[in-house]
């Protein structure tokens, strides 16, 4: 009897033991985690409607984001790699009637594609809820800034035709990573734009989107210059390019001249004192001998002979 009143006892331990500390875990709060180079970053995007193109909300008024659309080169909703510059590829299948619709209201410019990412990574989905109402907003009503979240906003260009839309296919992201020294592996800023020269990709209704994305880093929040205005920007290779011409075109001017200018110089001189020795000229610019004048001088010869 006393052993199992023993037993019981220690089972009775054990279990409070479990409980104090599985109730201590739920009280603290959970710790944001840091990106690492190579890490994914998903990407969502605001829901819309396709009548009108307004946003979408859920019960308690909080806008509604859904993921990218999938790419088929992954069979995943586009992601980014954190810290590392790469193109990507993006095709999107097949381009459903309210998919056509939304691109419409894009091209437009009715409404923005309005899209985010996460500033730290999330936790798994379980807790995923939890961590994004344990961090609060300090911004008021709806909008897009969030501790938990960095807005992406894709500035889609393109034509809107009555039978079919042409899409700047070609995009540019531009994604800020706060400093190591403030938040490292955190994202601070980004965006998202089409490079509006580049031929641009018709669509109709049930064609494929190919996407593409030139997607570069920073590892901060101020854009490093490059741009020295009208004129272009100064680089190594094209100061490179500036001494290699100037040499070349050195090396020109002295082949041009040993090899041509100066032996007509030097045949020219030479035909001008031949041309003057002809003409009784004197090389010796003085008094000849032997009774003549050799270069227009005066000449005496060895006298009177009888």
């Amino acid at each position: 009897m006393l052993d199992r009143l023993t037993l019981l006892l220690r089972l009775l331990s054990v279990f409070y033991t479990c409980l104090a500390t599985a109730h201590a875990a739920a009280q603290e709060p959970l710790v944001p985690q840091a990106y690492k180079v190579g890490d994914k970053v998903p990407v969502t995007c605001l829901n819309r409607t396709v009548e009108t193109g307004e946003h979408i909300t859920d019960l308690e008024g909080h806008l509604s984001y859904i993921p990218f659309w999938t790419c088929a080169e992954t069979n995943r909703p586009l992601e980014l790699l954190f810290g590392i510059d790469t193109e990507q590829n993006c095709t999107i299948d097949f381009v459903s009637d309210p998919f056509f619709h939304l691109l419409e209201f894009y091209v437009h410019n009715d409404a923005p594609l309005t899209c985010r990412i996460p500033s730290r990574p999330l936790p798994p989905s379980a807790l995923k809820d939890e961590f994004e109402k344990g961090v609060t907003d300090t911004t008021e009503g709806q909008g897009s800034l969030s501790e938990v979240y960095t807005p992406l906003v894709v500035a889609l260009a393109g034509t809107l035709q009555l039978s079919h839309l042409h899409v700047s296919a070609g995009m540019n992201v531009l994604v800020h990573a706060a400093p190591r020294s403030v938040a490292p592996g955190t994202i601070a800023a980004a965006t998202a734009y089409s490079i509006s020269r580049d031929p641009p990709t018709r669509i109709v209704i049930g064609d494929p989107l190919p996407l593409r994305f030139s997607v570069r880093w920073y590892p901060n929040t101020s854009l490093p210059s490059g741009w020295t205005g009208v004129g272009g920007h100064l680089t190594f290779s094209t100061v490179v390019y500036c001494g290699l011409s100037a040499l070349a075109s050195a090396a020109i001017c002295v082949a041009y001249f040993r090899g041509v200018e100066l032996p007509r110089r030097l045949k020219s001189h030479g035909k001008d004192r031949l041309g003057g020795m002809e003409r009784g000229g004197s090389g010796l610019g003085g008094y000849g001998l032997n009774g003549g004048s050799v270069n227009g001088g005066f000449g005496y010869g060895p006298g009177k002979r009888d």
